[in-house]
């Protein structure tokens, strides 16, 4: 069955190496890290891991947006982490063969996957098309015709990362990616009437599941009022 899909690779980069210098525990943590991330930003976002590839994963979306959006909450949760290991990523779409279910035959994961063997550490490469997809917090940081392995003519590459952001920011309460209001996707006031922007539905949907506080706890000396 031929299928429309977004797919992406990612990967810790230097984890080879990485590990004859540290030693296999230390890797492991890394590598703990990285899943535990990924999992819990796929899961928020809508974003199947496909299959784990060792330091690394396959990701599919129906919806392009969603997948670029997890693309760079990884890199900016592992940065935050403080991990030594940089992640890099490729990603495209385009329709491609469903197999036995589970599996996905077709240019378009050959291409995602070729992206990310030529992203540096710390890089999200994606072609043009898909780039187009952005969500509005995103940015594109540079634009490079790359030659591919297994494919005849270059390819139009796009660099993405976060926009340049100008005003008052403030940053998403569940994945705390900084936000203004030109390039929030939606906004709510919290218990102290404080606004509060988020990056995606998902988020927003988050947040607005979190355990609530009993009308008699806000703002009690035991409980200090809060907005998450």
């Amino acid at each position: 069955m031929r299928v429309h899909r977004s797919f992406a690779f990612i990967d810790l980069s230097g984890f080879t190496a990485y590990t004859v210098r540290q030693g296999d525990e230390r890797a492991v943590g890394q590598l703990s890290t990285f899943r535990t991330i990924v999992r819990d930003i796929c899961s928020r976002r809508a974003v199947r891991i496909a299959k784990w590839l060792g330091d690394g994963a396959m990701l599919v979306s129906v919806e392009p947006t969603p997948l670029l959006a997890t693309l760079l909450e990884v890199e900016h949760s592992m940065n935050t982490s403080h991990s030594d290991l940089k992640v890099r990523s490729g990603g495209t779409d385009g329709d491609v063969i469903l197999h036995e279910g589970d599996d996905y035959i077709g240019g378009a994961v050959n291409v995602a996957a070729r992206l990310c063997d030529l992203a540096p550490g710390g890089a999200i490469y994606v072609t043009a098309d898909l780039a187009e997809s952005r969500p509005l917090w995103a940015a594109i940081s540079s634009v490079m015709n790359l030659e591919v392995k297994g494919f005849t003519e270059s390819i139009e590459v796009v660099s993405l990362g976060f926009a340049d952001l100008k005003g008052a920011t403030s940053l998403c309460p569940v994945c705390r990616i900084p936000l203004n209001a030109e390039v929030a996707d939606s906004s709510t006031l919290d218990a102290a009437g404080v606004t509060v922007l988020f990056c995606s539905d998902s988020c927003r949907e988050t947040w607005d599941r979190r355990p609530q506080l009993a009308p008699e706890q806000q703002g009690s000396l035991r409980t200090p009022l809060m907005g998450w």
